[in-house]
């Protein structure tokens, strides 16, 4: 897990005030790994740290904290619960003002002058190795969540929906959201950017070079023309939604178009695992898996350059 500053920026905004519960150190068997974490707020709270009696207990204690605490908590005695190890829990107050003081590569943080130790890791940091989540000498060090993968999603039907429901939790993935009328959405989670347009084709031009698109309308001359959009703009990969026999179509609709197989080839359909099924969810599911599967190769294949 890692320090997502971004994240926390927009929940100290929203509520003024969180505490964050971090998983320092663990021994024996728990229900969630050193760097797990969770934010609270009166009323409400993002991520886990394994949910149960332990995370009951620490955000019950944690809503009534004026300054930072660190407690081990042995999981059978104190809890009662089945996992047997135990580990230690650091809840943080944070304000807008301490936010600013998080710079750099390494989220480090604790009482009196930084120890050596940690120094060393901030300067192993900044010379680009990854750093763990850990707890060292009283401080605890983690690595700041990386730039966000922007990824677009065109469409608020039932997979759009089913979509976002999955991937707006991911602390990695920044949602953009685009349909043609406000109406057409539901609730959008506040980490999704939701846009509106008469034509989202229109609004190509506006994503990043980099950013991946799921193309999931209920048009389909809307889903070609955004496949022909993209095509011209540029991107770092995108998924469209549809069978076989429209993909096959769309392709000799794009060649029309002007563009070469090699360029249509990059845009995947079908998306999702077929042998999960068509369910909106099931659907989510796999396309899901799939980015998290390529992000994952992604990260291998740098940290082996």
């Amino acid at each position: 897990m890692s320090f997502d500053l971004t994240a926390m920026r927009r929940l100290v905004a929203a509520h003024g005030r969180v505490v964050r519960i971090v998983v320092t150190d663990v021994q024996g068997s728990a229900p969630r790994e050193a760097g797990a974490a969770v934010i609270v707020w009166p009323g409400g709270q993002a991520g886990t740290i394994g949910g149960g009696a332990l995370e009951h207990e620490a955000v019950r204690r944690a809503l009534t904290l004026s300054a930072d605490r660190v407690e081990r908590i042995a999981l059978g005695p104190a809890l009662g619960q089945c996992c047997g190890g135990a580990v230690t829990l650091l809840s943080e107050v944070w304000t807008a003002a301490r936010l600013d003081r998080v710079t750099g590569d390494l989220a480090a943080r604790g009482p009196g002058d930084m120890p050596l130790p940690v120094r060393r890791l901030v300067a192993a940091a900044r010379e680009g190795a990854a750093v763990a989540p850990q707890w060292v000498q009283g401080w605890m060090v983690e690595p700041l969540v990386p730039v966000a993968r922007p990824l677009w999603i065109y469409g608020a039907g039932h997979v759009g929906r089913a979509l976002v429901g999955v991937l707006a939790p991911l602390p990695q993935v920044a949602l953009t959201w685009v349909d043609t009328a406000a109406d057409r959405f539901p609730a959008v989670p506040e980490a999704v950017t939701q846009l509106v347009a008469t034509n989202p084709a229109d609004l190509v031009r506006h994503a990043p070079p980099d950013a991946e698109h799921l193309i999931l309308t209920y048009s389909h001359a809307l889903d070609l023309e955004l496949c022909h959009r993209l095509l011209a703009h540029g991107f770092a990969w995108a998924g469209l939604i549809g069978s076989a026999t429209k993909w096959a179509r769309f392709r000799n609709r794009l060649v029309a178009l002007g563009h070469r197989d090699a360029q249509i080839a990059r845009i995947c359909c079908p998306i999702g695992q077929p042998t999960l099924g068509k369910h909106p969810q099931a659907i989510a599911i796999g396309v899901a898996a799939a980015l998290l599967s390529q992000a994952t190769a992604t990260i291998a294949a740098r940290n082996s350059a």
